[in-house]
């Protein structure tokens, strides 16, 4: 008798997994077509339920919005990954990792915008969702990986933790606000960005030896 109930537990919970990806991805669609303007309503239609279905979900835009986040933050930091281990020079691998995330946020600027800006004309029954309360969080989270990453690999001395942490920080700030700038305004070809970066972020990185019990940087 348990063994039926944890079965049809566990077929249950499948089956809500199975529907939140559906509906995250029918979020997807109206985020990619209309940004930081998509809505509930918008969604709840592109997924074929109400509002209310959808509520019952996430709880509100806040609780969609987060989920969407980590979506999108787990797939860029396993590209970030696969390019800060990729089999080539330092130089090489920082230089991947930056055009890693322009990269990203040049392929898909709606749901950038949709993360990181909010809508100026916000639909009535969603005003006060605060876009700045959720990203701040989604670039700690970048922040905190690749200080991970940097104390795994480089060799920074006494200390070399927190510096870690605060070059991991510092990247991340560095790439989102130059990101930021370069989506809005394209001054540049993104390759020429990642070269001016890479230049100012090779100052001590370039002489730090590799961890000995790391996997190398």
């Amino acid at each position: 008798m348990e063994t039926t109930q944890q079965a049809e537990q566990a077929d249950h919970q499948a089956a809500a997994e199975r529907r939140r990806r559906e509906l995250l991805e029918a979020a997807d669609r109206v985020v990619l077509r209309e940004g930081p303007k998509a809505s509930m309503n918008a969604i709840a239609a592109e997924a074929g339920i109400t509002k209310p279905i959808l509520y019952r979900h996430f709880g509100d835009k806040a609780g969609l919005y987060q989920a969407l986040a980590v979506r999108h933050t787990d797939a860029l930091l396993d590209s970030l990954r696969a390019a800060l281990d990729a089999p080539t020079e330092r130089r090489r691998r920082v230089e991947a990792t930056l055009d890693t995330y322009l990269a990203a946020i040049e392929a898909r600027p709606q749901v950038y915008r949709f993360l990181m800006h909010p809508a100026e004309d916000s639909h009535a029954g969603e005003r006060g969702f605060d876009v700045g309360l959720h990203s701040a969080p989604l670039l700690r989270r970048l922040g905190e990986e690749l200080a991970q990453v940097v104390a795994e690999r480089v060799d920074l001395g006494p200390g070399g933790e927190q510096l870690a942490r605060i070059w991991g920080h510092g990247i991340v700030g560095m790439m989102h606000a130059a990101g930021d700038w370069w989506l809005g305004e394209r001054p540049c070809g993104r390759a020429e960005l990642v070269s001016g970066l890479t230049d100012l972020l090779w100052g001590r990185l370039s002489t730090a030896g590799d961890r000995a019990d790391g996997p190398g940087f």
